[in-house]
Parts: structure tokens; C-alpha cells; sequence
């Protein structure tokens, strides 16, 4: 039988909140048969489920193409759910029925249609040196339960929302880390489910997150801002077809929440005795909260979520128990992960617990943090006493398989202890075993590694102090990662950010979102993600819109190179990391023994050559100089006279490890 399965839009399966103005649909088709092939598909869409009121059919379209189908001719509006289906005909014509209906729903599409404000706690409260996290609320009344509502929500910092006493939506982390000042991402939760008719409550935790918290080596703060802040506006919509709008505002208050520190490299402190029990939930008195001050922000570069969302995605529990020679009380996780512990515990009011997070025993077999510099990855919570109480940080994750714990007793339970792994929800697509256990351990490793540093960024490292968007190993290990799992919505955002970050002249921050300032940027292998990783997702999913929105961002970054070296060919000027980290580094140096210069002119010739198949696909381009010839001659000067840059590739048997 011939089937149409796993539509989706956006790489997305029933999204709502997008701002795509030219959405796109794929699908897969199914048959016991093999070798079966699509000759022509139709789609038809909706504004109902039952496709009684058709907005638009393709027709019969004969196309092999299944994946990024184009709705150029759908003018989408704000807000708007759309109902599709998918139809295909095969080699010999014959049909398959109607797939199953999906639906897709827009989001706000203008800045106009923003009547909320951008609230923050005041300074009276919380003054911009406090580490303690602020909780807001606000209430609103309803004539009758909605048919339709929908919250649409970001901040400064990082939010968890609540409605009515429920959690809104799944994700973490939330809004993501982006550009903060040319791109905030907004999510968009469906919370019919949530509404009551009557008196209706939101409550809202903010945390400091990569927006006000430590970021990098140099325990610097506030790079993107000084206060933390929450803009949200509720959408509902009644059977008569009246809409009621909802959002924060001067009404909403504040108060000084349990969270008295939290940051994404230090870990978390928590003092259950300041809980707020029931502050999201109507009915809750809030006449001793202060009003809330609303802060001056621009709307303009609020975005839709790309990306997928952090979520929990596994748990795990763990193995064992150890006690270290130096007297220690340690949780073995037996695996390497991030995310958080979440534990539960029966104690008395005003008892401490920590627990310290670390990847490694030192050889003594005792508690060892060295490698994580000056993150400090430790938990701290004070119990509120009168019976058993559980707790899991909001706004931290920690890289570790071991947990050192204090204040639990001398023997814990393990059951009171989960591991909660969280990463970016992408879904897993490659899978490999092999009849070597080395080689298996070796692939358990690296998928492991995709999930530790894809938390909404692809990052260096998940737990010392830095964590950051390093481009050279985005672009080392973009290729792998799509054959894991789907990794396109991923980079998708990213590169955006990339574009956001790039700088006037072409250069490309070491890191994406930049935190390290502009004069750290534009080391080849580094910058050349650019280029290399919008290629990469291109040839892995069929995507040609990325390469069309990043062309500007590739060619920009390829003009650049051609400034900088000799004769516009030779890259052999400026910093390079080079071979970082090579095993044949001096003693005095991070940089392998290969000439940077070879390295760099490698990838200026890679570079050009992929910015140059662009217009095989989209027709010829106005680029300087003649692609085929820069690239032919790079080539010459790499494979001949290597004199030129300053000195032969002296080790011929090795490969450096950042190679094209």
C-alpha cells in the first residue's frame, strides 16, 4: 500500500507561532514495494479540518520533489491555523488516498499587533546586583471559556511561565540564546486547555540566563543587558468569534522569589522557605507585591523560535554510590551527561543540601573540579521542612557524571535521585552498531557529545566556565551531527545569528552570539563556518532557502578573506588558531606544528569553491572575479610551491585535525 506520512512544515510536525512568510512542506512516502519513486504530489489547504473551506490546492504537480515544497502563492495572516493534506501519485500513476491532516499556525507577524509591555521587577526590590530572581503575576477575567487561546511570550533572561497553577508549555531555557540586541525568538503555547472561564492568573520566574549572567572565562556579566524582563500577551478568542487580549502591563507585581541565585556556569541556590505557594493561581493575594516597573526595550527584533526547544528529553538514574578515600559522599551517574539532578528529600526546616557537579575522579579516586576553571556547578537548596519536598533547577544546566553530595546524611538513597538529561529536542535519525565494541563505544560517545553541547547553541564544552558558540567546532562537526539526528532547525537559527554577529567588513566573531567583542574574530577554520555549515545543511536536507538567506553572510565572509592576504590570494596575514591544540604544539603554544597560513589559504580555497556552486543551482550571481580561476589557482599554490607561505608542511604523515 501507498502511504503519505511524517508531513511537516518547517521541519516541523504541527507548529504554532511561525513567521514564515512563504512556508514549506515535506513529507515521505511509504510503500511494501520497493524501488517506488513519486512522479506528482497535489496539497491542498484549509482553513478548517475538514477542508470544506479550501484556501488553496496545487493541483497536480508533476514533481519527484518531496521535501521543501514552496506555498509561494498562500498569503498567510497573523495568527491563522492551516489545515493541509498531501496526495501523490507514483511511477504508474497510481494515487495514493489524502494523507492525514496536519496544520501549521502563524504567529504574530507585525511588530504592531504587540500591545504588551515590557515589564521588569523594581529596582526597590531587586536592585541590579541582586542574584535573587524575581517571580511577576498578573490576573484577568473571562465572560466564558474560550474556543481558542494563545500566549505568546519572551524575555530578558530566561522564563518559566505558569497559568492557573499549571506549567505553560515543555520547553527550557526559554527564550533561547541569540543576538540579543538584533534577534529575541518568541514562543508560542497553545493554552486553551488552560483557561477557565471566570478569574484567570499567570505567574511568571525569571532568571538570568546568557542575557544578565556569567558568560566566558572572565566572570563577566550583564553583556547583553542589567535587567531581567518578561513581555507576554495572551490571544483569546470566544464561539461568538470576539476576541479578548491579555498582556503584561503597569497592573502586573512583583516580588522577590525563592531563587536566590542562578546562573547557567555557577549552578543554582534555592531556600524553599520563601516559596510563594499558589502565586500563578487566581484567587492569590498579592496586595503586599510591589507593581512592577516598565522598562524601555525595543519590539523590533522579536523572531519566532526557530530552533527546536530544550526539553527533558531522558532520565537517568544512578548507578551507585561511592565513598572517596578523603571521606567524599558521591552519586556515580555512569554516564557523562547535562542537564540536572532532581532529588527529593525529608528534612527539617532550615537544612542545607549541596551538590557539586563534576565530569572526573582525581587518580586517588577522590572529588576532582579542576577542569572546570571557575564554574562552580553546584547546587544549594534549604528545605522548608514539615514533610517530604522535591526539587529541580529552572534555569542551569551542569555537565558531569558525578555529584558530590552534603547535608543528605551518610547513606542517601539513590532512588531519591534522578538524572534529567536536557538538550535541543532534535530528533534522532542515525543510528549505527558494528560488531567491534571499541568502535560502538567510540559512536556512543560522540552521540553523546552532540547532546551535551546542542542546549540551543553548539557549543565547546557543557561545563567549565565558557560554553560557548565556537565556530570552528560548529563547522567541525555539523556534518556528523546530521547524520545523528535532524539537526537543520538547529543551524537554521544559528547561522542567523551568524548573519546578526557578522561584522561590516565580512569578519566572523570566533563565537556565535559574540560575546568576546570584536576584535576577537576572523581566524580561518573559525570564520569559514560561515560558508561551510549553511553547505553542509544544504547538501544534507535539500534546503536551498538557507543557502539563499545566508548567501550574503557566505559571500561576505569570502570578500573578506580575499582583502587580507597577498595578492588576494594567499591568506598568510593576522591571527589564526591553525592546527589548535595539535598533539605537535610547542610547549609554549595551543597551535600545531602545520603553518597557519597553509591552513588558512586551505580553507580560503575551500571556501570559494563552495561559494561558488551557488549559482549552478539559482542562475549566475554578480561575484568579484572569477570563482574557477581563484579556486584553480589556490589549488596550485597549495599543491606546488609551498615556500610561499613561509615554510613546507613539515610532518607529511600527519593530518592537521581542522583540515577542509
Amino acid at each position: 500500500m501507498l502511504t503519505v506520512q511524517k508531513l511537516r512544515v518547517e521541519y516541523k510536525e504541527n507548529p504554532v507561532g511561525l513567521d514564515v512568510r512563504f512556508p514549506r512542506i515535506s513529507w515521505q512516502l511509504q510503500s511494501e514495494k520497493r524501488d517506488v519513486l513519486q512522479q506528482s504530489y497535489e496539497i491542498e489547504v484549509s482553513a478548517e479540518a475538514d477542508f470544506r473551506r479550501r484556501l488553496w490546492s496545487s493541483g497536480r504537480v508533476y514533481s519527484e520533489q518531496s521535501s521543501h515544497v514552496e506555498l509561494a502563492e498562500l498569503m498567510v495572516r497573523s495568527r491563522q491555523r492551516y489545515y493541509y493534506r498531501v496526495r501523490v501519485w507514483d511511477m504508474e500513476d497510481r494515487s495514493t488516498e489524502w494523507s492525514e491532516t496536519a496544520f501549521w499556525e502563524m504567529g504574530l507577524l507585525a511588530q504592531e499587533e504587540w500591545q504588551a509591555e515590557w515589564i521588569s521587577a523594581p529596582l526597590s526590590l531587586l536592585g541590579v546586583e541582586s542574584e535573587q530572581c524575581p517571580l511577576l503575576r498578573g490576573s484577568f477575567h473571562t465572560a466564558a471559556k474560550p474556543v481558542k487561546a494563545r500566549m505568546y511570550a519572551t524575555a530578558l533572561g530566561l522564563y518559566e511561565l505558569e497559568l492557573n497553577g499549571s506549567r505553560v508549555g515543555d520547553g527550557y531555557l526559554t527564550p533561547g540564546w541569540t543576538s540579543y540586541g538584533q534577534r529575541l525568538q518568541v514562543q508560542a503555547y497553545d493554552i486553551t486547555a488552560q483557561i477557565a472561564a471566570g478569574e484567570n492568573a499567570v505567574g511568571a520566574w525569571l532568571g538570568n540566563g546568557w542575557y544578565k549572567g556569567n558568560l566566558g572565562w572572565d566572570n563577566r556579566r550583564h553583556l547583553f543587558g542589567s535587567r531581567t524582563a518578561l513581555l507576554m500577551q495572551i490571544h483569546l478568542t470566544y464561539e461568538d468569534g470576539s476576541e479578548q487580549i491579555f498582556a503584561t502591563g503597569e497592573n502586573w507585581t512583583a516580588a522577590a522569589g525563592p531563587i536566590l541565585m542562578s546562573e547557567l556556569y555557577h549552578g543554582e541556590s534555592y531556600d524553599a522557605r520563601l516559596e510563594l505557594s499558589g502565586f500563578s493561581r487566581a484567587g492569590y493575594d498579592d496586595s503586599r507585591w510591589s507593581r512592577v516597573e516598565l522598562i524601555t526595550h525595543s519590539k523590533e527584533m522579536l523572531v519566532a523560535q526557530a530552533n527546536v526547544p530544550v526539553r527533558k528529553i531522558e532520565q537517568i538514574k544512578p548507578l551507585k554510590l561511592l565513598k572517596t578515600p578523603a571521606g567524599e559522599t558521591v552519586l556515580d551517574m555512569g554516564q557523562n551527561m547535562v542537564g540536572w539532578i532532581q532529588f527529593s528529600l525529608d528534612a527539617p526546616r532550615g537544612r542545607q543540601v549541596e551538590l557539586v557537579h563534576f565530569e572526573v575522579l582525581d587518580r586517588d579516586g577522590n572529588v576532582y573540579t579542576d577542569n572546570l576553571r571557575g564554574a562552580r556547578q553546584k547546587i544549594t537548596y534549604i528545605a522548608k521542612g514539615g514533610g517530604p519536598e522535591s526539587y529541580e533547577p529552572r534555569f542551569t544546566f551542569q555537565g558531569f557524571r558525578y555529584v558530590q553530595l552534603t547535608g543528605f546524611g551518610e547513606e542517601p538513597s539513590l532512588q531519591d535521585f534522578t538524572g534529567i538529561v536536557l538538550h535541543s529536542d532534535m530528533e534522532r535519525t542515525g543510528f549505527f552498531a558494528c560488531s567491534n565494541p571499541l568502535i560502538n563505544q567510540l559512536q556512543h560517545n560522540i552521540l553523546w557529545g552532540q547532546k551535551g553541547n546542542f542546549v540551543d547553541v553548539p557549543t565547546d564544552c557543557p561545563q567549565r566556565d565558557e560554553r560557548l558558540g565556537w565556530t570552528g567546532d560548529a563547522q567541525m562537526f555539523i556534518r556528523t551531527s546530521a547524520y545523528l539526528m535532524n539537526v537543520a532547525p538547529f543551524f537554521t537559527k544559528w547561522l542567523k545569528d551568524l548573519s546578526a554577529d557578522q561584522l561590516d567588513n565580512g569578519g566572523v566573531p570566533f563565537v556565535i552570539p559574540n560575546v568576546l567583542g570584536e576584535n576577537e574574530h576572523s581566524s580561518s577554520a573559525w570564520g569559514d563556518a560561515a560558508v561551510i555549515c549553511p553547505w553542509t545543511i544544504y547538501q544534507c536536507y535539500g534546503d536551498k532557502r538557507i543557502l539563499e538567506e545566508q548567501y550574503p553572510s557566505m559571500q561576505g565572509w569570502v570578500e573578506y578573506i580575499r582583502r587580507q592576504g597577498h595578492d588576494g590570494l594567499l591568506w598568510n596575514t593576522g591571527f589564526h588558531f591553525g592546527d589548535w591544540l595539535g598533539l605537535d604544539a610547542k610547549p609554549d603554544s595551543y597551535k600545531g606544528a602545520t603553518d597557519t597560513g597553509l591552513i588558512a589559504t586551505a580553507f580560503y580555497a575551500y571556501s570559494v569553491q563552495l561559494r561558488g556552486r551557488r549559482p549552478v543551482y539559482w542562475g549566475e550571481l554578480k561575484t568579484p572575479g572569477s570563482t574557477r580561476s581563484c579556486t584553480a589557482v589556490l589549488k596550485k599554490l597549495l599543491t606546488g610551491n609551498l615556500s610561499r607561505l613561509r615554510g613546507v608542511y613539515p610532518y607529511p604523515h600527519r593530518q592537521p585535525a581542522f583540515w577542509p
